[in-house]
């Protein structure tokens, strides 16, 4: 019975937003990202009726492999830029690079703690990112731009 009365006290969660523990990322429910994903397609035989945005949609989804550096890779809705940014251990200097799904490097990218670099001109497509730091990745992961 105590147990469901701090159930029913619970404060209900927005379905809209989940935070990730470790990270100061938001990231997207995977229902919306389907939506996402498939907004605009309706006549290609998506039951999905989402309307279709004229800006383009670039979405991050990462893997972290180290807990000391809070790192950052994220998008500015009104730009179709990237932001990478690091905080980490004093005078560590980090790597971004950015492959295509075939395995060739696109963009390189290093910048020390706590500094923020621009990466833009990206073409539309599927890519894999990778950050290092003293030849140790950190993170990974995949970025998409529609």
């Amino acid at each position: 019975m105590a147990r469901l009365r701090r159930v029913a006290n619970l404060e209900p969660m927005n379905p809209f937003e989940t935070v990730r523990k470790h990270s100061n990322i938001r990231t997207l429910p995977a229902l919306l990202a389907i939506a996402i994903l498939f907004a605009g397609n309706a006549s290609a035989g998506c039951p999905l009726s989402v309307p279709a945005y004229s800006q383009d949609t670039i979405l991050v989804q990462k893997q972290t492999t180290s807990k000391k550096h809070r790192i950052k890779l994220y998008s500015a809705t009104e730009e179709n830029v990237l932001f990478f940014s690091v905080r980490g251990t004093e005078k560590k200097e980090y790597q971004l690079f950015l492959f295509d799904v075939a395995g060739n490097l696109i963009r390189q990218a290093n910048i020390k703690n706590k500094q923020t670099t621009v990466i833009d001109n990206i073409e539309k497509g599927n890519y894999l990112f990778e950050v290092f730091s003293d030849d140790e990745r950190l993170e990974n992961g995949q970025v998409i731009i529609r």
